[in-house]
C-alpha cells in the first residue's frame, strides 16, 4: 500500500494525498495555496496532479475533510482533468457546489453527500468518516481500511470540549479505531510548536459579547469568511443587543448564504440587512461583518481602511475588531490596515491577548491525545511547514512512537507500507502550478523572474527600423523607458544611451548582410553594461527591430 503526498507537506496549503493499493487509488482533499510575495500577479497556487492524470482510470473518488480553501479550492482545476466522484459532508459540498458553479463546470461533476457516521466502499477501500472540531462546521477525519491496514487522516482538528454547535469530536470512534489497530496516521501539524491546549471557540464568544456591551457606535468585525462558528457568535451578540448586521465582501456573502440555506447558520428574524440599510440606522445599532482579516489588498476591510470602499467608510468612534491572527507573511499587510483604521478615527481591537481569536488547530497536548487514542504504528505529520513536522515528530516520540516510524515526507514521495514495514519507495511528479487569471500553468519561474525584474528596475525598449535588402538603419534607434527613469528629466542620460546603441549598431552592421537576432543580443548586452556603469541598475532591455 502506498501513500503519496501530492501537496500539503512542508507547506500550509494545497493539501492533497493519494492512497494506492495495486491498481486502485483514493484521493483525500484537493486544495490550493495563496501566492507568496514573490509570486507577482499570481491568483492561486494548486498542486501538480500529473501523477493523478496519468492514472485517472484507477481513481475511485476524492473524499474531502472540510470546506476550507486549502482543502477544496483546487477542485475546479482538478475535476475537469480527472472526472471522478467527490464525497464530502453537506456544508463542504455546499461550498464546493458554489465554487464549481462559478467555474461553469457544476453540471459535469458528481457530488455525493456523506454524514460523519457514514461508511463507503470505494473499490478496495472501505472509507469511514468521524466528526472532528475545527473552525468550520461539518469537519471530519477519514479512516481508510485497506487490505494492508487502516490509514487515518485526522483532517484539520482540535479537541474543543465546548464547541459552538454542541457537537464534540467523536472520541468513541477514534478509540475504536485505535483498538482495532491503525497502521498509519496522517495528522495535522499546524500548531505542533504550541504547548498545551487550544482554547475553545466559545471563549471568543464571551469576548465578542463584551465588545458589543461597551461599543458606543458601529462595530465592524473582520474574520475568515469560512469561520461560521465565529459569524454565528457575532450574530448571536447582535440579536442580544438588538443590533442589525450587514455582510460585506464577496466570499463572506457567499459563505453566509450557503450556511443559512443549509441550516448551519441560525439568524433571528430581521437581524441580517443589506449594507445600504445601515445608513438610516443609529450607529449604535449597526454591525458589519467583513473579509480582510489578513490585510489582503483587494479585501473589503483593506478598502474600507483606505476610504476606497463604495458603500462603507469609517466614522470616528467605530469599533473595528480583527478576529484573526496574521498568517506568517501577512504581518505587514495587517499592520498597514490597522494603521489606516486608527488614522481614520476607529478604535481597533486586534491583539492576540484581546481574546477575539482562537486557533482551529490542535496544540501539543491535543496531538498527544490523538496519537494515544489512535496508537498508530507509523505517523506521517501533514499540514505544516517543515518545522511543524519536526515538532510533531518530537511530540510523537514522547508518546512512544519510534522515531524510525515517523516519516518526515516531501511532496511527491512514495511512502510504501506493508503490515510489518514502511519505507520511501521513490517519487512521482509533484510541485506547484500557478494560476494567473484564466491561465493555468502558463506562468512559470522565468515569467516570475521577468515580473520581479520589471517591478524592481523597469524596462528600456530600443526600437529601430532597418532596410531588409541593405541592412541599413532607416529610423532610430529610439529608446523608451518605463519604470526606469522619467525621460524628460533624464534627457542627457537617454541621449548618451542612444549614442551608445548607435555605435554598437554601426560596429555590428558595417555595411554587410546582418543576422538581426545576433545584433539584438549585442545591443542588449552593450546597453546593459552602459546602464550599469552609469546608474548601477539592471532594467530589462528589449530591442525591437522592424524590417521594411
Amino acid at each position: 500500500m502506498q501513500i503519496i503526498p501530492i501537496g500539503g507537506i512542508g507547506e500550509i496549503g494545497k493539501n492533497m494525498f493519494a492512497i494506492r493499493y495495486e491498481n486502485e487509488i483514493l484521493v483525500i482533499d484537493s486544495g490550493l495555496a495563496f501566492p507568496g510575495d514573490e509570486m507577482l500577479g499570481i491568483d492561486v497556487v494548486i498542486p501538480d496532479i500529473t501523477y493523478l492524470v496519468e492514472n485517472k482510470d484507477k481513481i475511485k473518488g476524492i473524499v474531502l475533510t472540510h470546506g476550507h480553501e486549502d482543502h477544496i479550492g483546487g477542485l475546479p482545476y482538478t475535476l475537469p482533468q480527472l472526472d471522478v466522484p467527490v464525497y464530502g459532508t453537506k456544508l463542504t459540498l455546499g461550498l464546493v457546489e458554489r465554487k464549481l458553479r462559478e467555474h461553469h463546470i457544476l453540471g459535469d461533476c458528481t457530488l455525493n453527500v456523506v454524514r460523519p457516521e457514514d461508511k463507503l466502499q470505494l473499490g478496495v477501500f472501505k472509507v469511514e468518516f468521524f466528526r472532528t472540531n475545527h473552525s468550520i462546521p461539518d469537519s471530519v477525519g477519514i479512516a481508510v481500511k485497506t487490505p494492508v491496514g487502516t490509514i487515518v487522516h485526522t483532517g484539520d482538528f482540535k479537541f474543543d470540549q465546548t464547541p459552538v454547535n454542541d457537537k464534540p469530536t467523536d472520541y468513541h470512534r477514534l478509540s475504536k479505531l485505535g483498538e482495532k489497530g491503525v497502521l498509519v496516521a496522517m495528522s495535522d501539524s499546524t500548531n505542533a510548536e504550541r504547548p498545551g491546549y487550544t482554547l475553545s471557540e466559545k471563549e471568543v464568544g464571551a469576548s465578542i459579547m463584551e465588545i458589543f456591551r461597551t461599543a458606543k457606535q458601529r462595530i465592524i468585525l473582520a474574520t475568515f469568511a469560512s469561520n461560521i462558528h465565529r459569524i454565528q457568535q457575532v450574530i448571536d451578540a447582535a440579536c442580544h443587543y438588538n443590533r442589525k448586521v450587514a455582510v460585506v465582501g464577496r466570499s463572506m456573502v457567499n459563505v453566509v448564504q450557503v450556511a443559512q440555506e443549509l441550516g448551519y447558520l441560525k439568524v433571528c428574524n430581521g437581524t441580517l440587512v443589506e449594507v445600504d440599510e445601515l445608513r438610516s440606522m443609529p450607529p449604535n445599532k449597526a454591525v458589519i461583518i467583513t473579509t480582510g482579516s489578513q490585510g489582503e489588498p483587494m479585501s473589503a476591510l483593506t478598502r474600507i481602511a483606505k476610504a476606497e470602499h463604495r458603500k462603507v467608510e469609517i466614522i470616528p468612534g467605530d469599533t473595528v475588531v480583527i478576529a484573526a491572527t496574521p498568517i506568517p507573511g501577512n504581518e505587514k499587510l495587517v499592520s498597514r490596515t490597522i494603521d489606516n483604521l486608527f488614522a481614520r478615527g476607529a478604535n481597533v481591537i486586534y491583539e492576540r491577548v484581546s481574546g477575539v481569536h482562537v486557533s482551529g488547530h490542535a496544540s501539543q497536548e491535543e496531538l498527544k491525545l490523538m496519537l494515544n487514542m489512535l496508537r498508530p504504528k507509523y505517523l506521517i505529520p501533514v499540514h505544516g511547514e517543515h518545522r511543524h513536522l519536526i515538532h510533531h515528530a518530537k511530540v510523537a516520540e514522547k508518546v512512544g512512537i519510534k522515531p524510525d516510524n515517523v516519516f518526515i515526507a516531501e511532496n511527491g514521495q512514495i511512502l510504501e507500507f506493508t503490515q510489518k514495514s514502511g519505507r520511501v519507495a521513490g517519487s512521482v511528479t509533484s510541485g506547484r502550478i500557478l494560476v494567473d487569471g484564466l491561465g493555468v500553468g502558463d506562468v512559470g519561474s522565468i515569467v516570475l523572474r521577468d515580473r520581479k525584474l520589471l517591478s524592481e528596475d523597469g524596462i528600456l525598449i530600443v526600437a529601430l527600423t532597418v532596410n531588409k535588402e541593405t541592412s541599413q538603419v532607416v529610423s532610430g534607434p529610439e529608446i523608451y523607458s518605463r519604470g526606469f527613469v522619467y525621460v524628460r528629466e533624464s534627457e542627457t542620460l537617454m541621449e548618451e544611451a542612444r549614442e551608445h546603441v548607435t555605435k554598437t549598431l554601426n560596429k555590428a552592421v558595417n555595411g554587410k548582410k546582418t543576422d538581426w537576432s545576433v545584433v539584438k543580443n549585442q545591443v542588449k548586452d552593450s546597453l546593459s553594461r552602459f546602464v550599469w556603469e552609469k546608474m548601477h541598475r539592471r532594467p530589462m532591455i528589449l530591442p525591437v527591430v522592424m524590417e521594411i
